[in-house]
């Protein structure tokens, strides 16, 4: 299969209907534009979407948001961020200016309660595979560092709770610095 054509509305379509009809935040979205922009469209390579994500979560702000900005920069450079960014925000801003307006009612109402108590089991299931394709890259390497990362990192965070905006820099710095060994070690005649 190969690349479809680099478009700016093609970009601002695919994340527009993927915002508009993905219940359950940043962490469902995330894996849908892998596969729109990876799969679909083959626009950038999947691990270097995942880089992207990396980078995304280790931001300020939702992930969602991050995301798109960074590949909309990527592929078509400001103009693509902010396309980008604008079909990923606008279906939300829409849904929750009704919602808002709505509250009272939505909130009364026991059918609506009953599908978002449904939703949150599928959007586990998004997340689990979002952890899951992660790992998958991550040890397809055979790297022993981000390995020993990555099971450092789940248990700080989950038997220790230690605090995750700690264990991101944590990690984010040892990164740096077996980046910086590995390079050191290819200079060396």
């Amino acid at each position: 299969m190969t690349a479809k054509p680099l478009r700016l509305s093609t970009l601002f379509l695919s994340v527009l209907k993927i915002s508009a009809f993905t219940f359950g935040g940043g962490y469902v979205i995330v894996p849908l534009m892998r596969k729109r922009f990876s799969e679909d469209l083959q626009w950038v390579k999947e691990e270097e979407m995942l880089d992207m994500i990396a980078i995304a979560q280790s931001a300020p702000g939702p992930i969602a948001v991050n995301t798109s900005i960074i590949l909309g920069y990527r592929l078509l450079g400001i103009k693509g961020a902010l396309a980008s960014v604008l079909g990923t925000a606008i279906p939300p801003l829409l849904v929750l200016t009704l919602i808002s307006m709505f509250y009272e009612a939505f909130r009364a109402n026991r059918w609506i309660a009953a599908l978002l108590g449904a939703m949150r089991a599928g959007v586990a299931a998004v997340i689990v595979d979002v952890v899951w394709t992660m790992a998958a890259n991550i040890t397809k390497k055979r790297k022993a560092t981000p390995i020993i990362l990555m099971i450092a990192a789940f248990i700080a965070v989950f038997i220790f709770k230690v605090n995750i905006i700690l264990v991101l820099l944590f990690c984010g710095f040892l990164g740096f610095l077996d980046a910086m060994r590995s390079s050191l070690k290819e200079a060396k005649p």
